[in-house]
């Protein structure tokens, strides 16, 4: 089914996959036997067909069958290094969780099939006009909890932080920029263009969820300093930013509002794309400070800028796009998302007028978190003196490594320049995934200036915006350089005064984020140990401080329900002690009730 959706997905599964595959040239020389590097390759490209077959069939038999085959693909990669036992933890954590959400797909699939009485796509969509609207609820939840899990929507997230970094690297940017994806499709495919308008709360449930993720994943991505598992927390936080589009696209599909229903998907369909290319982009980086170091603790980096030049720049860059700044692409989708809040608050009226707003603040506190959190992983990362003998001894990836960030950092910058044009061919898609004309739309003014309404006296043009940074950073150097030069003192950054400054006075991912510990400390439920060693009573030799955060999810769902399982399994074993004469009279009860049940029908 290569409708403008599908050709969408395909584009973004291979602006994201090729540069990966480049990448994954120089991280996985050296790092592997020939034979594992030739298997590498072999899941890499069958992993990549089949997110595009997933996304590109018109079938749900055949959709599934292409679904777990990816989700088979994607957990042989996460457990790729069989050396470390927590990638077979990880990958034990995905498989389990993927496969509740493909239950739950299943499920959803079966109910469409009993009224279609056919697996094509057409002819469910033509049979969900008939559906009663108790069935077509059902059928929803069960499709948002299916693909929820996928896309790691919280509370179903928890398997994200923990495979995403366990993968390679450049597996790694796929998983987190183009397989998660495919959950948003699903959504798309199956609850928008399927099943239809359906309540008006289906959007708002949507959106609740997805605001709840933004605010879970970047409050988490503050607290790590594993700088895989916070790009990981992070992409909770996206996701739920590509969910508020889609979920603000159903609602005002749900209330007659065709125009807002078109823009808000553009708006979550340009953040998609948008944290696909960053989002990769900051992984390949991650990966390339993993294999000059050896080590994804923030907390013994510090001071690769010097070693690593061009990958603390591709850095900055990918963190300036996720953190929303202009005129990159992060800035261009998240003001998007703004400007549908902003609309559906002016043309709506009562409680939805305020809870709109309530969400545009929220969505603004999210980036305000996300600019603190790129700000520590690049800064611990990257500035400052060597903090161990991991960053003293890194050294500038390989070239294939540096074309594969390269490629990606370039699309950041097109995708925001370009935003005019780029919302001009989302339009499209998100006309026919909606099933709207959008004819008589009128969302630009032309291919450099863009505005969310004709009328408003809103417009946006990010090469303007560009040209007016470019120039104001001219003239600031410039001026400098007339005014300043010679009477200014440089000396070293944060010395305060101080002199023989070394690493351990410098600031800390744990420091850094203890104020926002304590802001959130009713969420993050914050703890410590403290050890102390005594030569005597008034003399400490040494002290231990740790501090930890409380993963509440983990703790008071998931831990619970495994608990529950194995004491159930444990229970159950009992009917199998291993007497034949039990097993026989199994048998003989079963076909006992067997023959009552046909005697009563």
């Amino acid at each position: 089914m290569i409708d403008p959706l599908a050709l969408f997905f395909l584009a973004v599964i291979f602006i994201v996959s090729l540069p990966s595959a480049i990448y994954s040239l120089g991280y996985l020389k050296n790092e592997y036997s020939s034979a594992k590097i030739t298997l590498a390759w072999v899941l890499l490209v069958a992993f990549v067909l089949s997110m595009a077959l997933v996304v590109s069939v018109s079938n749900v038999l055949v959709f599934l069958v292409f679904w777990e085959i990816m989700s088979l693909l994607s957990y042989f990669l996460v457990v790729f290094d069989t050396k470390h036992e927590k990638s077979i933890q990880a990958g034990m954590i995905y498989i389990v969780m993927t496969h509740i959400g493909t239950a739950f797909l299943i499920a959803a699939f079966l109910l469409m099939y009993k009224y279609a009485h056919s697996f094509d796509f057409l002819a469910i969509k033509s049979a969900c006009l008939s559906m009663p609207a108790q069935t077509r609820n059902i059928v929803f939840l069960l499709l948002l909890v299916g693909f929820g899990t996928k896309a790691g929507i919280v509370p179903l997230h928890v398997w994200l932080p923990y495979a995403h970094p366990q993968a390679p690297s450049h597996i790694s940017s796929i998983m987190s920029g183009v397989m998660i994806k495919t959950a948003i499709y699903g959504i798309i495919r199956f609850v928008i263009f399927i099943l239809g308008a359906g309540s008006s709360w289906w959007g708002i449930l949507i959106i609740i969820l997805a605001l709840i993720s933004c605010l879970v994943g970047i409050i988490y991505a503050l607290m790590e300093r594993d700088i895989k598992k916070l790009l990981a927390y992070s992409s909770v936080e996206n996701m739920g930013i590509i969910l508020l589009g889609v979920g603000l696209a159903l609602f005002f599909q749900s209330v007659n509002m065709p125009y807002l229903a078109v823009f808000s998907l553009i708006a979550g369909l340009y953040h998609l794309v948008n944290h696909a290319i960053f989002k990769g982009l900051l992984f390949l980086c991650a990966g390339s400070v993993y294999k000059a170091s050896g080590t994804r603790d923030i907390e013994k980096l510090g001071g690769l800028i010097k070693q690593m030049p061009l990958t603390a720049g591709f850095f900055l860059f990918g963190a300036m796009a996720i953190s929303g700044l202009p005129p990159l692409n992060g800035f261009v989708s998240e003001w998007l998302t703004l400007q549908a809040f902003f609309l559906g608050a002016f043309n709506t009226i009562g409680g939805v007028k305020l809870f709109l707003g309530i969400c545009a603040g929220l969505l603004a506190l999210t980036g305000g978190l996300a600019a603190a959190c790129f700000v520590k992983a690049f800064g611990l990362t990257f500035l400052a003196l060597p903090r161990s003998h991991y960053a003293k001894e890194a050294r500038e990836v390989a070239l294939s490594m540096k074309l594969g960030m390269f490629c990606l950092a370039l699309l950041v910058l097109i995708f925001g320049l370009a935003a005019a044009i780029i919302m001009k061919l989302l339009a499209r898609v998100a006309g026919a995934a909606c099933g709207i004309d959008i004819g008589n739309m009128a969302f630009f003014l032309n291919n450099f200036t863009l505005s969310p309404q004709v009328g408003r006296g809103i417009y946006l043009s990010v090469p303007l915006l560009a040209i007016w940074l470019i120039v104001l950073g001219v003239l600031g150097f410039a001026i400098y350089k007339l005014f300043w030069k010679g009477k200014s003192v440089i000396y070293k950054t944060w010395d305060c005064g101080y002199y023989n400054m070394d690493s351990r006075n410098e600031y800390t991912a744990t420091a850094f984020s203890k104020p926002f510990r304590i802001a959130f400390s009713f969420f993050l439920l914050p703890y410590r140990k403290t050890q102390k060693i005594r030569d005597s009573f008034y003399h400490v030799k040494s002290f231990a401080y740790e501090t930890h955060t409380t993963l509440i999810f983990k703790k008071y769902i998931y831990d619970p329900a495994i608990a529950l399982v194995l004491t159930t399994a444990k229970a159950m074993r009992r009917i199998q002690p291993g007497s034949i004469h039990l097993y026989l009279g199994y048998i003989f009860i079963t076909l006992l009730l067997l023959i009552i049940f046909i005697h009563q029908f």
